[in-house]
């Protein structure tokens, strides 16, 4: 279960620009997930309640944006959003295509007290 390293260190990184802010307490956490990390957004929210116990995020709600895998075809230029996380290939015309989103891993804002 890596969702409890990723958990760990969201909340490292909440506490560090908690204490930049001489913040006394983190009120929330919104993340971007992409469809395409392999990360399990309810492994994510379990283990975000239970590391949070004790810290500046104890009372804090963690809300998880989960971004849609896009694609491009190099070839044809279509944009395509893929029906299965393992489809790279371009509705159009069958060229291989390029991730453009659904990788992603990050936490979009902190909001602290």
């Amino acid at each position: 279960m890596h969702e409890l390293a990723i958990t760990q260190g969201i909340l490292e990184i909440a506490e560090r620009e908690a204490a930049k802010h001489d913040s006394s307490r983190i009120k929330a956490i919104k993340l971007q997930v992409g469809e395409f990390t392999g990360v399990v957004k309810e492994a994510l929210e379990f283990s975000f309640e239970v590391i949070k116990l004790g810290t500046l995020a104890e009372q804090a709600s963690l809300e998880i944006e989960v971004v849609k895998l896009r694609q491009r075809c190099p070839a044809c230029d279509e944009i395509f959003v893929a029906k299965d996380r393992f489809d790279f290939l371009c509705p159009v015309c069958s060229m291989p295509a390029e991730i453009l989103s659904g990788r992603e891993l990050r936490i979009e804002w902190i909001d602290l007290e």
